[in-house]
């Protein structure tokens, strides 16, 4: 299951993970270009309307590698014309379908692992609130989730810039000149 994972680790609405094909990946570069968006049955422009880049950790690129080689292999085993474009498929060598998923796979996946019931959606947010612990500016989180305003960012998870506020005010302090400092 490394593949789901990895995918929405990145941010990726499930729609734009099952319509990446794998002209969308640059190994060397690190990065997957979104621009598609697969809903009920139809391939649209990305939510926001533009096409984004999402970077992709060395751990996501070796993942992605594997899987293409896999899916090399199993192209040749299964005697299929060529190698499906898409990344995620069916058994089949098909185009996966997002509830489809969600219901025969995602469903199963924490109760498996005795975990409770989480949306698949909520890794997305998992990944935003994760890259701004680590200190990722909001206009870098903004430009892998695919907001199309920084608005959308601020107000969803602005309140999880930690300790951002008190620190920018010290730093008034320090443009005061030491002689009009108050004196304790």
């Amino acid at each position: 299951m490394p593949s789901c994972w990895s995918w929405s680790e990145r941010g990726l609405r499930i729609g734009e993970a099952v319509a990446l094909q794998w002209g969308d990946v640059d190994f060397q570069g690190r990065f997957l270009h979104v621009q598609r968006n697969y809903v009920d049955g139809h391939i649209y422009s990305p939510k926001s309307g533009r096409s984004r880049r999402v970077d992709m950790s060395p751990h996501l690129t070796e993942t992605l590698w594997t899987l293409r080689g896999r899916r090399k292999e199993e192209t040749l085993r299964r005697g299929w014309q060529g190698m499906p474009d898409w990344i995620f498929t069916t058994a089949a060598g098909t185009h996966l379908d997002p509830d489809n998923f969600r219901v025969r796979v995602w469903a199963k996946i924490p109760t498996r692992g005795g975990l409770h019931m989480i949306r698949l959606h909520d890794l997305r947010h998992t990944f935003a609130s994760l890259l701004i612990e680590q200190g990722a500016p909001l206009t870098y989180v903004k430009e892998q989730m695919g907001h199309h305003s920084i608005r959308v960012t601020v107000d969803t998870y602005g309140h999880l810039v930690p300790g951002g506020n008190r620190a920018e005010v010290d730093k008034l302090d320090e443009s005061i000149p030491h002689t009009q400092k108050v004196k304790k």
